[in-house]
């Protein structure tokens, strides 16, 4: 039996306000972190995932070392959480020594039943606003899950045939790329960095890639490809992507902009997205 969205009613409208320079030393640490897929850009685009983080101290986290849940987020009944998607409306352009204010609010909470087991949805918005004008307008997917049941795993999506792409990344995500994003981001989950815990715990096959390392990727290979750095982004997970497996990050033509993607070499498509 699903639980009742009505029991976190209260959590609905829920907000904070955050302020963060963009310091020079946050770009260039960014650009020492991800500068071979970056766009030529002062201030390159998914920057803003590294500002006004959720911190506390080690006594107020949970068990994958993210904030307690409670805290920011709601005590949903499933202990695993990540990143499900979301989406980007980008009216202006972050520049180093902006001063950034981000309003976050929890907009919406609701459980369905997946493939593999019950599952809850909180959608969070992030306004970024730069001298009292809006530069980026995010919603934030999160989704939360049981524990893995041994022998049961999720059948990830095959890779749909889409042709020579417009454009491709190639790289083999590794344990410094996910040690130094995560500290960029101050991302302390255990998924990142402690394989006893992704894979004893969690039930994955290795270390995780995050979620917006790999929108990250996307977006800038979407600003390159279009000569500019997309108006409007939604992306969404597929299935898990974990160290060591090489990767493509790709760019095609779609009706309505670009269609892209990251495709483990030989595998599933891990995410996706569209970018006009």
């Amino acid at each position: 039996m699903l639980p009742s969205e009505s029991d976190f009613a209260d959590w609905i409208g829920r907000s904070f306000t955050r302020r963060e320079p963009v310091s020079e030393r946050l770009v260039e640490g960014f650009r020492a972190t991800l500068g071979p897929w970056l766009a030529d850009q002062d201030a390159p685009p998914g920057l803003h995932w590294c500002l006004c983080p959720d911190m506390v101290g080690a006594d107020r986290l949970g068990r994958d070392a993210h904030p307690r849940p409670g805290l920011f987020l709601p005590a949903l009944p499933f202990p695993r959480r990540m990143w499900a998607g979301g989406t980007l409306e980008l009216t202006g352009r972050f520049r180093p020594g902006d001063l950034v204010t981000r309003k976050t609010t929890i907009e919406n909470i609701r459980f369905r039943q997946g493939r593999s087991g019950p599952l809850g949805f909180v959608a969070v918005r992030h306004l970024y606003a730069v001298d009292g004008q809006i530069v980026l307008d995010e919603v934030h997917d999160i989704v939360y899950r049981p524990d893995p049941v041994p022998g049961l795993a999720a059948t990830p999506p095959v890779a749909p045939d889409l042709g020579a792409p417009l454009d491709a990344m190639e790289l083999t995500p590794d344990p410094v790329l996910l040690f130094r994003f995560s500290a960029l981001t101050f991302n302390g989950h255990r998924i990142h960095y402690d394989p006893s815990y992704a894979t004893g715990v969690e039930g994955y096959d290795g270390l995780v890639v995050h979620g917006p390392l790999q929108a990250v990727l996307m977006l800038n290979l979407a600003t390159r490809v279009l000569g500019r750095v997309p108006q409007s982004v939604r992306y969404r997970g597929l299935s898990p992507l974990t160290v060591g497996k090489p990767i493509a990050v790709e760019a095609h033509g779609g009706q309505d902009g670009l269609a892209l993607r990251v495709r483990i070499t030989g595998g599933p498509v891990t995410m996706e997205a569209t970018a006009v």
